[in-house]
């Protein structure tokens, strides 16, 4: 036996993705239905024939083919959607039919992937014989299916496909198995802890007193924590190869992970020659690296190539990447999630300093997952509706955050010094919200989600009635929200009196407070009416 036989008894293993919409082609009586029942679960197999059964009660009536096939989208892009992978049984030999296919899968953001069954036509005509409702087939639809397959072997890669399996003949059909494999993105084996680190840009200094900080000793935590980058290693920053070489060892080692941010991406173009312009610090970390070796340039290149666009971590509770993602894109995988994650969304304006606008994703999301990432520079990390940015501007001149997950801590170290001019101040001079611009409507308007470091009530929702009575409160009689770091309480009313004729009852008053374990109370006479809060400061210049 030849090792091509051997092989081939042996079997082909077909990696397919978890989540993928998975394609089946091949002419009338190739076996993809067979196939389909040996190596997928019923759920996840829509069969032509058998929508067309749907629309007319014979799945052979080729009158209903249009029909059957808006069906079978429909229903496969409500699988996709829910996340869930998705087998496409129908011959699919003609370009056009698999289009509308790759397309589906563009638009729910997961891979296609193409199992091509080529048998012979003999076999095909003899399987289409032998059942009652096709014995009639004219051979010339055979023929043509096998003519349009082999047509379209060689450009399924070129029309979308991620993943071609070829299977060539019975015996390399009856003999294949298909293995499920993870998406590069799905880490939620991963539960930490972690810590995950700001963008960088080139301060290698500032890293090592962070990881130091944080417990590191040459890159190694020992209690086990992993360190993940959200990207933006390079650039701008005076030792852009410092930061990649510990980052790189960290990754190798099982000690971190990392996902590319934007600076890497262009960085890692230049490295393969295409033509990118040497802008927004790239010119520093080409004549930085110019003084390292052939061999680390091309690590360095391997490294950035394989970067994966997010991770989902810790059973489904965190997600990780560089510039923001929206709820609708974890865990898919396509061009326009890497774009998200590389780049986010801009609103297609330019702000006073020449710089795209940020589409606020963050204040729209309502996800289950925390979403941490960098990418625009804020004065201070702060949480909102559930995401963080960690991109404190330590090239800027301001520090370098990193964020323990789960503890929801934040650790950072102060820059060294400015190190690179920015096109915007890290922070406004006009008082204001958390990021240094003026309070805004936007910012307490509608239902809000407030994040809390308790654990057993760490999200709290806020009705949009509710908001709207503390904004008009706040609005009329209070200062600066960042200026008020105590606000008073009420006492806490006891239970409605039993009492006739009383709102509350002493007696009944003292024996809630003893139930609940209260042993002295002081008695004040109280006046119903407005409170105040005086903010007291050392001097004028602290006032102001």
């Amino acid at each position: 036996m030849t090792e091509t036989q051997e092989s081939r008894r042996q079997g082909r293993v077909l990696p397919v993705t978890d989540l993928s919409l998975v394609v089946l082609i091949g002419a009338s009586g190739s076996g993809k239905s067979t196939f389909a029942r040996r190596h997928f679960k019923p759920t996840e197999v829509i069969s032509s024939d058998f929508c067309r059964g749907l629309v007319s009660d014979d799945e052979n009536d080729q009158s209903a083919t249009r029909d059957a096939f808006d069906v079978l989208h429909y229903i496969a892009g409500k699988r996709l959607a829910a996340g869930r992978r998705t087998v496409v049984d129908a011959t699919s030999v003609q370009q056009d039919a698999r289009r509308h296919l790759v397309d589906l899968a563009k638009q729910y953001d997961v891979l296609p992937i193409a199992i091509v069954l080529d048998v012979p036509e003999e076999v095909c005509a003899e399987r289409n014989a032998a059942r009652t409702d096709r014995a009639d087939m004219p051979r010339r639809v055979i023929q043509r299916h096998i003519r349009e397959l082999r047509r379209s072997l060689r450009q399924l890669e070129r029309e979308g496909f991620r993943k071609v399996h070829i299977l060539r003949g019975v015996e390399d059909v009856e003999n294949a198995t298909v293995s499920t494999e993870k998406r590069f993105n799905d880490l939620t084996h991963l539960t930490g802890p972690f810590d995950i680190i700001g963008d960088i840009h080139g301060c290698a200094t500032e890293l090592e007193s962070l990881l130091g900080k944080l417990g590191y000793a040459d890159g190694v935590h020992p209690d086990g924590r992993q360190a993940v980058f959200v990207g933006d290693l390079v650039d701008r920053g005076p030792d852009s190869p410092g930061v990649l070489r510990r980052v790189m060892s960290m990754v190798r080692s099982g000690n971190a992970l990392c996902v590319p941010g934007n600076h890497e991406n262009k960085y890692g173009r230049h490295l393969k020659g295409r033509k990118v312009q040497h802008t927004h610090g790239l010119a520093e970390t080409i004549e930085q690296m110019a003084d390292e070796t052939e061999e680390f340039r091309a690590e360095v290149r391997d490294f950035i190539d394989g970067l994966v666009s997010h991770y989902v971590l810790d059973g489904g509770r965190l997600v990780v990447c560089h510039a923001g993602l929206p709820e609708k894109y974890h865990g898919r995988t396509s061009g326009r999630v890497r774009s998200h994650a590389l780049y986010g969304e801009t609103t297609g304006e330019t702000d006073e300093f020449g710089l795209p606008v940020r589409y606020p994703w963050a204040e729209d999301y309502r996800g289950r997952a925390a979403v941490v990432y960098g990418h625009t520079p804020v004065p201070e990390a702060t949480w909102l509706n559930n995401t963080i940015c960690l991109d404190t501007g330590v090239v800027f001149g301001g520090k370098l955050t990193a964020l323990r997950w789960p503890e929801r801590e934040l650790v950072d170290v102060p820059a060294e010094r400015v190190w690179y001019e920015p096109a915007k101040p890290l922070r406004a001079e006009a008082p204001g919200g958390h990021d240094g611009r003026p309070l805004d409507l936007a910012d307490v308007h509608g239902r809000r989600i407030v994040e809390t470091r308790y654990d057993g009530q760490r999200r709290i929702s806020i009705r949009e009635e509710n908001a709207a009575a503390a904004l008009e409160v706040m609005s009329r009689f209070a200062v600066d929200p960042r200026l008020l770091p105590y606000l008073p309480p009420t006492m806490a009313p006891t239970a409605t009196s039993r009492v006739e004729g009383y709102l509350e009852h002493p007696a009944e008053a003292f024996a809630q407070y003893a139930e609940d374990g209260v042993a002295r109370v002081v008695c004040e006479e109280k006046h119903m009416g407005s409170r105040a809060v005086a903010l007291v400061c050392r001097d004028a210049e602290t006032a102001r």
